[in-house]
C-alpha cells in the first residue's frame, strides 16, 4: 500500500476503502481532464469498488477514454455512470482482465459490445457467435472479432450473469463458430483444394466436451473423404492443405494478437501421423492399433465444423469403438497408470500450484468421471456425455457414484474451473499455476466473491475442494469394483433376465431359476436402490460363484438387503467403499456361521467397509464397551443380552477376518502363514469369552448384591480357553475360586459364590437369537461330583492330599479370565508347583500319562471314526501334539521359563529353543497342529456347528478346501495332505511322547 505524506484526502480515504491498493495513483488518475466530468460521481467509485481489482479497472477505463474520439468519450462516460448493466460489465471485465483491457484500448469502439442485454445475449449458442464473426474475412479481422466475442462472456462471467459451466459452454460454442470461419477462409483462399474433397473437423477435449477454457489448445482431429470423381489421395492432399491453412489462422500470432493453437497431436499416431485421414483408415487404426488413453480421448469426439454428414458419419462409426474399451485387457489398471504418470511428470516445484493437473485437482475429476463412463457406460447410454459435470449428474443418477459424493465433486469442480478461469482471463494466457504474487492472489479471491480477506480466504477455499477432490479421486478413480465390473463381458454389466440365467448356468448356480428370483426382487424397478443393485450383482455373482456353494451367498445377500433395503447407507457402501462388495460375497458364500451371525444384526456389514473394520478389538476395549452397557442396563437379563450382542457383534468381525485372510479378495491376498489366522482367531474368540463372562459376572453381582460381593470372586480359564486357542464352536472350560472377604462368614460366602454362578450360566444361556457361551466346569477338583465352586483354601488342601497327575496336566493351560484379579494371582501362585514341578516328572508320573493318552485313544474315538481323519483324536491330531507338548512342559518348565505358557504353540517354540525337541520335528508338530486346529474352524464355519472330522457331503467338503486354500475339484488332495501331515506328526508323538 502507498503511503502519502501529510494529510490525505477524503478521495484517498474513499479509495482505501473501496479496495483500491495504490490510492494515490488512483487519485492522479482520477484528475485526469478526461475524466472531469465522473471523477466525483459516488456511482462509479462505488462500481470501480466492486470489481476484482479497482485499481486495473480505473487504468482500463482511463486508457479507454482515451482511445476514444472526442465525441465518442462524453457518451461512454455518461454511459458508465447511468447504464448499470453495462458500468458492471465494463467495469468488470476492466478489473479481471489487463488483456481485455489492451483489447479495447485497440478497439475502442468494441465496448458496445457489452450495451446489450437481451435474452439472446444472456446464453448465445454457435449461430449468435458466427454472427458476431460473421464479416470477418481475413486471419486479422477473425481475431479482432474473436476478442469482441469473447469480451462478452467474459462480462457475463465475472457479473455472474453465466455460470462457470454455461460460461465455458459459450466458450466451446466461440470455439466451433471460430473455426468454421476459419475454415471458410482457408477455402476461399484455395478453392480448387475445397472442390476435391469433404472435410469434418472433429472436436475433442474441452472444445469437444463443451467446457472449454478461455485460454487453451483446440483439440481437434481431420477426417476428409474425396468427392465423387476425385482420387481419394488428391482429397487426402486438398484436405491437408486446408486444414494446415485453417490451423496457421487460429494459431498465428501478429498484432492482433492469437486466437488459440489448434492442436491435432489427438489424431491415429500423433505427431508422427498424416494430419489428415479417411474415416476407412480412421478406423483401420482405432481397430489395431489404439491405446487405451485413445479411446478415453475419444469419448469427447463431437463434429464442429466442415462436412456435418462426414462428421456425424465418423462419430457414430467410433462410438461403438470407445464404448467398448473397458472390455480390453488391464483397462482399468491401464487408466489408473496414465493419472499416476501425468502427476509424476510435473515439475516438483509446480506441483503445490497445479491447479489443473496436481493431486486434487481438476484431472483428479475428470479422469475419475471418465473412467466410471467407460466402465458403466457400456451398457448404459445415459452416462455417454462428453461433458464433465454432465456426465457426473448422469452417474449420480444412475446410482454408480453417490449423490453426496457427486454435489460435493460438482461444487469442488466448479469452484476449481472457475478459479483455472479468473487466471486465465487476466493475460488471457493458456496457464494452470496459481499465482504466487499477493497482488494476483487478491485480484483472483477478489475475482470469486471474496472480499474481507481474499488471499486468506481463497486459499481456504482452494486447500478444501482440493482436499475433496483427492479424497472422493482417490474412492471413485480406485475401488476395486470398477475393476470388477470392467472384467464383465459386454453387455453383463447389467443383467437383462435371458442373460442373467445363462450365466448362473455357467458360473455353476445349483438352481438358477431361484437365483434369478432372487436378482429380479433385487434389481427390478426404476428406483436408485435397484439401479445400484444392477450395478452391484454382475459382479458379485462373480464373487459368489468362485465359492463352494454360490446359490447360499445369493440368497444370503438377498436377505442381507431385504433387511437393510430402507438403509441409505448400505447399497452406498457397497459401491463407494474399498473392497466392501468383495469382502461381503466372501463372507456369504464361505459356509453358514458367519452368513447366520450377520443376519442376526444385518448392520454390522458395516465393518466389511472398514479398513481398520477387520481387525480384532483388543480386550481392554471391549471390556470397557461391556461393563459400561451392564452399568447402564435396567436389569441383568437385559445388560447380558447386550454383551451377548456385542459377542455375536465381535465373532461376526473375527470370523469374517478369517474368511476374508484365508481366501482373500483382490485387494487384499490371502495370508501365507496359516498360523497367524489362527493365533487371530484363537486370541480374538478367547478375548471375547473372556469379555463376554465378566459382563455377566458384573451383571449377576449387581443384580443381587451392587457392586460387592461378600466374597472375592475369579473366573480361571483352562483347556483351549487358557490357552488362548478356542474355535468358533469351542465351550470355556473355568474353575471358579473365591475368598470371604473380611468378617464375612465362610458359609455364607459360598453361597453367595455360587449363586453368583448359578446366575451367571443362567443368564449365558437364555434363549435368545445370539449364538449361547456355555460354560463348562468338569475340570474341577473331583470333576462333576465335586462342588463347583471353591475356596482358595479348599483348592490348596485338595491339591496338596488329592491331586493326581492328569490334574496338575490340565492345570498348565490354567489362566485367571475375570474377576477378582489378585485372587487370580494367588491361585496361579498356588497351582505353578504342581504344573512345573521341581526336578520334573518321575517315572511313575510319565507312566500314568503316557498310560491315560493310550487309554483316550482307545476309549474315546468316535465309533466308526476314521483315525487318520479326526482333528482332535487321531492320529497327529491336537491331542497326539498337545500332550506331547505338555509332557515337555511338566518335565522341563521347572527350569525353562518359555515353557511356563498356556500356549501350545509358544510351548512348543520354547521347546525347539531349549533344543529339547528338534526344528524339524518341533516343525512338524506345529504344522499338523494348525492344520488341525484350521479344519476345526473351517468345519465350524461352513456346517455352523461344531465338528471334529470334514464333513461327509461334497459341497461342505468343497467349501471346507476353499478355506484352506484348495481349488474346487481338488478335495482328495486336501485330504491326503491332512493325512501325510499328521502321518509325520505322529511318528514325531510316537518317539517324542511314548519313547518309542
Amino acid at each position: 500500500m502507498t503511503t502519502v505524506p501529510g494529510r490525505r484526502s477524503s478521495t484517498f480515504t474513499r479509495l482505501l476503502r473501496h479496495g483500491f491498493t495504490d490510492p494515490s495513483a488512483a487519485e492522479r488518475l482520477l484528475d485526469l481532464p478526461e475524466l472531469s466530468s465522473v471523477r466525483s460521481d459516488p456511482v462509479l467509485l462505488d462500481a470501480l469498488g466492486a470489481t476484482a481489482d479497482p485499481d486495473l479497472a480505473l487504468r482500463g477505463v482511463v486508457r479507454l477514454v482515451e482511445a476514444e474520439e472526442p465525441d465518442e468519450r462524453q457518451v461512454l462516460l455518461d454511459t458508465l455512470v447511468t447504464a448499470k448493466p453495462l458500468r458492471d460489465r465494463l467495469l468488470g471485465v476492466l478489473g479481471a482482465s489487463e488483456a481485455l483491457g489492451d483489447h479495447l484500448a485497440r478497439h475502442p469502439r468494441d465496448w458496445h459490445a457489452l450495451v446489450t442485454y437481451e435474452a439472446t445475449d444472456l446464453h448465445p449458442g454457435v449461430a449468435e457467435f458466427e454472427q458476431g464473426l460473421a464479416g470477418a474475412d481475413d486471419p486479422d479481422s477473425l481475431r479482432v472479432a474473436y476478442r469482441r466475442c469473447l469480451l462478452a462472456i467474459a462480462a457475463r462471467d465475472v457479473c455472474g450473469t453465466t455460470d462457470v459451466a454455461e460460461a465455458a459452454a459459450e466458450l466451446a460454442d466461440l470455439a466451433t463458430a471460430t473455426l468454421r470461419a476459419a475454415l471458410a477462409i482457408a477455402r476461399t483462399a484455395v478453392p480448387s483444394d475445397a472442390a476435391q474433397c469433404r472435410l469434418a473437423v472433429i472436436a475433442m477435449g474441452k472444445c469437444g466436451g463443451h467446457e472449454l477454457n478461455y485460454v487453451s489448445d483446440v483439440d481437434v482431429i481431420f477426417v476428409a473423404e474425396p468427392v465423387d470423381g476425385c482420387e481419394e489421395s488428391a482429397a487426402v492432399q486438398a484436405a491437408t492443405r486446408l486444414a494446415a491453412h485453417m490451423m496457421r489462422i487460429c494459431s498465428d500470432t501478429t498484432v492482433e494478437g492469437t486466437i488459440w493453437p489448434v492442436d491435432a497431436n489427438l489424431r491415429p499416431e500423433g505427431r508422427n501421423g498424416p494430419l489428415v485421414r479417411t474415416l476407412s483408415s480412421h478406423l483401420a487404426y482405432y481397430q489395431r492399433w489404439a491405446k487405451t488413453w485413445e479411446f478415453q480421448a475419444l469419448l469427447k469426439a463431437r463434429p464442429v465444423a466442415g462436412d456435418p454428414e462426414l462428421g456425424a458419419e465418423y462419430v457414430e462409426a467410433v462410438s461403438p469403438l470407445v464404448w467398448q474399451a473397458a472390455d480390453r485387457e488391464n483397462f482399468v489398471a491401464d487408466v489408473q497408470k496414465m493419472r499416476r504418470r501425468v502427476v509424476d511428470n510435473i515439475p516438483a516445484d509446480r506441483v503445490e500450484r497445479e491447479i489443473k493437473l496436481g493431486p486434487g485437482g481438476l484431472r483428479d475429476v475428470e479422469f475419475a468421471v471418465q473412467l466410471l463412463q467407460l466402465v458403466h457406460g457400456r451398457s448404459d447410454a445415459t452416462l455417454r456425455s462428453g461433458t464433465t459435470l454432465e456426465a457426473l449428474r448422469a452417474l449420480a443418477a444412475g446410482g454408480y457414484v453417490g449423490r453426496v459424493d457427486a454435489a460435493q465433486l460438482d461444487d469442488a469442480y466448479r469452484f476449481l474451473r472457475a478459479m483455472e478461469h479468473r487466471i486465465q482471463l487476466y493475460r488471457l494466457r493458456r496457464t494452470h499455476l496459481v499465482p504466487e504474487a499477493e497482488s494476483d492472489l487478491r485480484r483472483l479471491g477478489r475475482s470469486l466473491g471474496m472480499r474481507t480477506d481474499p488471499i486468506t480466504e481463497l486459499g481456504q477455499a482452494w486447500k478444501r475442494h482440493a482436499s475433496v477432490v483427492r479424497r472422493l479421486h482417490e474412492k471413485l478413480f480406485y475401488r476395486p469394483l470398477l475393476d470388477a465390473v470392467a472384467q464383465l463381458a459386454p453387455g453383463e454389466s447389467r443383467l437383462s433376465a435371458k442373460a442373467a440365467v445363462h450365466r448362473l448356468e455357467a458360473l455353476g448356480y445349483a438352481d438358477p431359476a431361484a437365483a434369478l428370483r432372487h436378482l429380479e426382487a433385487l434389481s427390478s424397478g426404476v428406483s436408485r436402490k435397484a439401479a445400484i443393485q444392477r450395478t452391484l450383482l454382475p459382479v458379485l455373482l462373480g464373487w459368489f460363484a468362485d465359492s463352494a456353494d454360490p446359490d447360499a451367498g445369493l440368497l444370503g445377500f438377498r436377505k442381507v438387503s431385504d433387511a437393510l433395503g430402507k438403509t441409505p447407507w448400505y447399497l452406498r457402501l457397497l459401491r463407494d467403499e474399498g473392497a466392501a462388495a468383495e469382502n461381503l460375497a466372501r463372507v456369504l458364500s464361505a459356509g453358514r456361521l458367519a452368513p447366520d451371525l450377520l443376519l442376526r444384526a444385518p448392520e454390522a456389514v458395516a465393518i466389511l467397509g472398514d479398513p481398520q473394520g477387520l481387525k480384532p478389538r483388543s480386550r481392554e476395549h471391549l471390556e470397557q464397551e461391556v461393563l459400561a452397557a451392564v452399568g447402564r442396563a435396567e436389569g441383568a437379563e437385559s445388560a447380558v443380552a447386550v454383551v451377548r450382542g456385542v459377542r455375536r457383534r465381535e465373532l461376526f468381525r473375527t470370523t469374517a477376518a478369517d474368511l476374508i485372510g484365508s481366501y482373500g479378495t483382490e485387494e487384499r491376498p490371502a495370508e501365507e502363514d496359516p498360523g497367524a489366522l489362527v493365533d487371530r482367531v484363537g486370541n480374538a474368540v478367547t478375548d471375547l469369552n473372556a469379555v463376554t463372562i465378566a459382563g455377566a459376572l458384573r451383571a449377576a453381582v449387581r443384580e443381587q448384591w451392587g457392586d460387592t460381593l461378600p466374597t472375592r470372586f475369579a473366573v480361571i480359564g483352562m483347556g483351549r480357553f487358557g490357552g488362548h486357542e478356542l474355535g468358533y464352536g469351542s465351550d470355556a472350560d473355568v474353575l471358579f475360586v473365591h475368598s470371604p472377604r473380611e468378617g464375612v462368614d465362610e458359609q455364607e460366602a459360598g453361597r453367595a459364590a455360587n449363586q453368583v454362578v448359578s446366575e451367571m450360566r443362567r443368564l449365558l444361556q437364555l434363549p435368545t437369537a445370539d449364538p449361547p457361551l456355555i460354560i463348562d466346569a468338569d475340570l474341577r477338583p473331583e470333576g462333576k461330583s465335586g462342588p463347583l465352586v471353591r475356596t482358595l483354601r479348599s483348592y490348596e488342601a485338595y491339591y496338596r492330599r488329592w491331586s493326581l497327575v492328569w490334574e496338575s496336566q490340565a492345570l498348565l493351560r490354567a489362566e485367571p479370565m475375570a474377576g477378582d484379579e489378585e485372587l487370580g494371582r494367588d491361585f496361579i501362585e498356588l497351582i505353578d508347583p504342581l504344573r512345573y514341578p521341581m526336578e520334573g516328572l518321575g517315572e511313575d508320573a510319565v507312566r500314568e500319562i503316557r498310560r491315560l493318552k493310550a487309554r483316550m485313544e482307545s476309549e474315546r474315538l468316535p465309533r466308526g471314526a476314521d483315525p487318520t481323519l479326526h482333528t482332535k483324536l487321531g492320529r497327529g491330531g491336537l491331542s497326539d501334539v498337545e500332550w506331547t507338548v505338555q509332557l515337555m512342559q511338566m518335565q522341563h518348565g521347572w527350569v525353562e521359563p518359555g515353557l511356563r505358557t498356556t500356549r501350545t504353540r509358544e510351548a512348543l517354540a520354547a521347546a525347539c529353543a531349549a533344543e529339547l525337541i528338534s526344528g524339524e520335528d518341533a516343525q512338524t508338530l506345529d504344522e499338523a497342529w494348525v492344520l488341525a486346529t484350521r479344519v476345526r474352524n473351517a468345519v465350524m464355519l461352513v456346517r455352523g456347528r461344531p465338528g471334529d472330522t470334514f464333513p461327509s457331503g461334497p459341497r461342505e467338503l468343497t467349501a471346507v478346501g476353499r478355506y484352506l486354500g484348495y481349488e474346487p475339484g481338488h478335495v482328495g488332495d486336501m485330504l491326503d495332505d491332512y493325512r501325510r501331515i499328521t502321518r509325520r506328526a505322529r511318528a514325531v508323538v510316537e518317539e517324542r511322547f511314548y519313547g518309542a
